[in-house]
């Protein structure tokens, strides 16, 4: 009895020992970050509602950075959503001012700045990854979910442009995530391992892609390479010319952007190329709105996406899977006469349906 005794004495001081080190290295995950708190978005602050800068810690030991938008005078926990995107973009570009309007329409809202990317932690900086850009929006539900004016079970996100697919990626993985907008979005995986519509979807090219990519870690692995090309050449595709009219001018250039500046790291997204964020999204049972303009050059990701989602198999996938359990809450929404960067802030037709947002959010939230 006695050794027995001891030996249930030794456990609990191991147990307290581990618990103490777990403490401490939870503690050791948070980083302090350098955030600037004079505003610099690229679009005003509304007067209904009340911004802060936060912080929160991805299951990744990084810490990312964020505006917290509420609606002013709300009372009660109320529906959240985090947004973050375009992909290579900031939170003082196109997600916070679609998090600012989704809190003018009543809702807590939340745009971050991705791993390694703004002012979040995470080096070498401008480095993605299909596994930690997912866990950025989770954790950013982590977060919501937390916060004393949330409703835990009502938590949506958006994801814009590149981050649409990242967010549908989420959805499929994360069922507290209860409703999903993708706007103006891209699927990164695809246009990583096929290339623009598919022009290069063919072993050869994968391979000449994967020798490149090989040889630029060996000669110089922080090349970067990306950035919107400035000054414009003449000949130049349409889609060309609209990012430069957002990332290059007053509109919406951010000297932290990535878009607006060099670019990414060239081997930063090379697991990209060699996954598939949507392989699971025809089995997202919560409400998803996948929403493009007309005109978008991208336009095709958004809808081969959809039909995925609901009938199981698009244009331009390979894998064939079951129709989604619940298509009714599935919407595919085409904005006449907008191109890809109007559903950034609008454009000079205001093409964003911010109501209409609000709407599905409020429904299924």
């Amino acid at each position: 009895m006695k050794k027995l005794i001891l030996f249930a004495l030794a456990a609990l001081t191991l147990a307290a020992c581990g618990n103490k080190q777990e403490t401490k290295n939870n503690e050791n995950m948070k980083q302090e970050l350098n955030l600037t708190q004079e505003w610099d978005k690229v679009f005003p602050l509304s007067d209904k509602v009340n911004h802060r800068k936060v912080t929160f810690e991805t299951q990744y030991g990084l810490t990312l950075a964020a505006d917290l938008y509420t609606p002013k005078d709300a009372t009660g926990k109320l529906a959240a959503i985090a947004v973050s995107g375009p992909f290579g973009a900031v939170k003082e570009q196109s997600s916070g001012l679609y998090a600012m309007k989704m809190a003018e329409r009543g809702f807590v809202a939340l745009a971050f700045d991705p791993s390694y990317t703004g002012e979040s932690s995470g080096e070498p900086r401008r480095t993605a990854s299909p596994d930690i850009n997912t866990e950025d929006f989770m954790a950013a539900v982590d977060f919501l979910s937390q916060l004393e004016n949330v409703d835990p079970e009502r938590i949506g996100i958006i994801g814009i442009c590149g981050w649409g697919g990242i967010a549908l990626n989420a959805a499929a993985a994360d069922p507290r995530i209860k409703a999903t907008v993708a706007s103006t979005m891209y699927d990164m995986t695809r246009v990583s391992g096929n290339g623009y519509y598919d022009s290069e979807d063919k072993e050869e090219s994968r391979h000449v892609a994967r020798e490149a990519m090989g040889k630029q870690r060996l000669a110089d692995p922080m090349a970067m390479a990306g950035g919107v090309i400035d000054p414009l050449p003449e000949e130049v595709p349409q889609f060309v010319k609209d990012y430069h009219a957002y990332y290059k001018t007053p509109r919406g250039y951010h000297k932290r952007s990535g878009n607006s500046n060099d670019g990414w790291r060239v081997i930063g997204t090379q697991a990209y190329a060699n996954a598939r964020f949507l392989y699971y999204i025809n089995e997202i049972r919560s409400a998803v709105l996948v929403m493009h303009g007309e005109k978008a050059h991208s336009r095709y990701f958004g809808e081969a996406a959809y039909h995925y989602m609901v009938d199981g198999k698009a244009e331009g996938y390979n894998f064939i899977g079951k129709p989604n359990p619940n298509p009714d809450n599935k919407q595919l929404l085409i904005i006449p006469g907008a191109t890809h960067c109007d559903l950034y802030d609008g454009g000079e037709g205001n093409y964003i349906p911010w109501d209409t947002l609000a709407e599905f959010f409020g429904k299924n939230l």
